[in-house]
């Protein structure tokens, strides 16, 4: 009886193990993937895309051609298709001096350059603010507190802007802007797509595009009403002001940063509130760790990775460099296209809102056809289909009239629908190609390749006759068949580490079958 005690006695407690889940487990078993709080926090964080179609496209209307008429008994030729050959004083712009940049600085016939200068250096902005914000979201900083940021320097920059009294102080703040601007799609994308489930992240990422091109509408409103270029400055920069004081403080920071950054105690503080919103429940013992044999490290100085991490890694590295080179080729077209569409020869508010509104139906095809097709599928249909019809425009003389204008006119606009699809595409592609700890590196980094491409497409537009459409058909053509050297990443986790992606492409292509490892080897030849 005592030895039976004495046995019992010693008998060691076998204490539960716990559950340890990666964030994508978590949502998808006790948080769920797309709930209340998700729809929340995906519609509070787009928002701010509206505001910066308002920073982004507003240079359409402040750098507007104003129409002109002589003045009585001046001798004034009203049939010269500009103000060049005519005397000064024998005509006078149409809404007054403060109409538009254009009036107020003299930016015609010699000086007309000045226009595309000004929106060429904006993209550069932009091109710089991507990797400033790239970086910044990613570090220490974190996404919400870079999207509080971008808000402040928006709201100063754009209000600056409206009091410039010179077209290079004008310039210099456009720059300014362009930089903070950049960062603005970049926070809200990250902010509004990583706590959502792998299974509803695609519909959802999808859907942010719809933000930018229903503010490029609104923008069109409000630059009808307010014509004045100064006003429209201040009119479309305080908004930015509101969304800061009103929307921000509902947002919260990413669970997915706060564990990349070795903060498990505000990653699951974070995950418990989505659960309990969305009426689920966390149970004991369920422990967060990061997608790697590693996870007990929180060592915050192996979190801080560049871009030099992502070429050191061969996987990273080449879809970097693709990634790179589609984003690229796709502004050119996107924004090549855009700026072409004016030879609809419409009213320009009228014009601007077509522009948004041809971009919608594509994305919802896109986004139909995301499920079936996969991402690399669509990525290579959409290029191909823009490029196919850009081809067709540019067969077609730039003199032409009657049916043969509406056909070009069309597959301009074919063209763009196509490669607006594609565009709304390539965020949630290269989000999906790269971890967590990386992910913000290398959107910035396609974003970069994206203002690269828009800074040089006016230049092409401005080559005129066939080659604009030729260009813009070739780039659609190269551009899809990069798309075949990049994995599929449909149904996919969202790795958090290097090591983890590495460890998952091992694993997968490991446990594929022999005839699979072929076929994907064959398509990457």
């Amino acid at each position: 009886m005592g030895n039976g005690l004495e046995e019992l006695e010693l008998k060691p407690v076998v204490e539960p193990v716990p559950e340890r889940l990666t964030v994508d487990a978590m949502l998808q078993k006790y948080c769920g993937e797309f709930g209340p709080w998700q729809l929340k926090n995906f519609f509070l964080s787009n928002l701010s895309c509206t505001l910066e179609a308002f920073h982004t496209m507003v240079m359409i209307f402040a750098d507007r051609d104003m129409a002109w008429r002589c003045l009585d008994h001046s001798g004034c030729n009203a049939a010269e298709k500009d103000v060049c050959r005519l005397e000064p004083g024998s005509w006078e712009w149409v809404g007054g001096r403060g109409s538009s940049t254009v009036v107020e600085w003299g930016l015609v016939c010699g000086n007309k350059y000045k226009v595309g200068l000004a929106q060429a250096i904006f993209f550069v902005g932009c091109t710089l603010g991507a990797g400033i914000f790239g970086h910044l979201s990613d570090s220490s900083f974190g996404r919400k507190r870079s999207l509080i940021l971008v808000c402040i320097l928006n709201t100063i920059f754009g209000c600056l802007t409206a009091l410039s009294p010179s077209y290079w102080i004008y310039v210099l703040l456009r720059l300014l802007t362009g930089v903070s601007t950049a960062g603005n799609a970049l926070c809200a994308f990250v902010l509004s797509t990583e706590p959502i489930g792998p299974t509803r992240r695609c519909t959802a990422a999808m859907s942010t595009c719809y933000f930018f091109s229903g503010g490029i509408a609104l923008l069109s409103g409000i630059a009808y009403i307010f014509q004045s270029w100064r006003k429209l400055y201040i009119v479309s920069s305080i908004p930015s002001l509101f969304y800061l004081i009103l929307v921000v403080p509902f947002l919260s920071e990413s669970p997915r940063w706060f564990l990349v950054r070795g903060k498990f105690d505000k990653a699951m503080k974070a995950l418990t509130i989505i659960a309990n919103t969305n009426k689920k429940h966390i149970p004991e013992g369920v422990v967060l760790s990061l997608d790697t044999k590693n996870s007990q490290t929180n060592n915050n100085s192996n979190n801080n990775k560049s871009i030099i991490d992502i070429m050191r890694s061969p996987t990273t590295r080449m879809r970097l460099i693709i990634g790179v080179g589609v984003n690229f080729m796709n502004a050119v077209v996107y924004y090549g296209l855009s700026l072409n569409v004016v030879n609809l020869k419409t009213n320009l508010y009228v014009n601007v809102l077509l522009n948004a509104v041809v971009e919608m139906p594509a994305f919802a095809v896109t986004a139909a056809l995301l499920g079936k097709m996969g991402r690399r599928g669509v990525g290579i249909w959409t290029l191909w289909f823009s490029g196919v019809f850009c081809l067709m425009g540019s067969m077609i003389k730039s003199n032409s009239e009657g049916k043969w204008r509406v056909l070009k006119v069309a597959c301009g606009l074919l063209g763009l629908s196509g490669m607006a699809g594609n565009y709304n595409l390539l965020g949630l592609y290269v989000a999906e190609l790269f971890p967590t700890v990386v992910r913000n590196v290398a959107l910035g980094c396609a974003s970069q390749a994206t203002q690269m491409g828009a800074i040089l497409a006016p230049f092409v537009v401005v080559m005129g006759g066939r080659w604009p459409f030729l260009v813009f058909g070739v780039c659609g053509i190269v551009g899809g068949m990069l798309v075949f050297f990049l994995p599929e990443t449909l149904n996919r986790p969202f790795y958090d580490t290097l090591a983890g992606l590495e460890d998952g492409e091992n694993t997968n292509i490991a446990s594929a079958p022999s005839n699979n490892v072929v076929r994907v080897s064959s398509s990457n030849v």
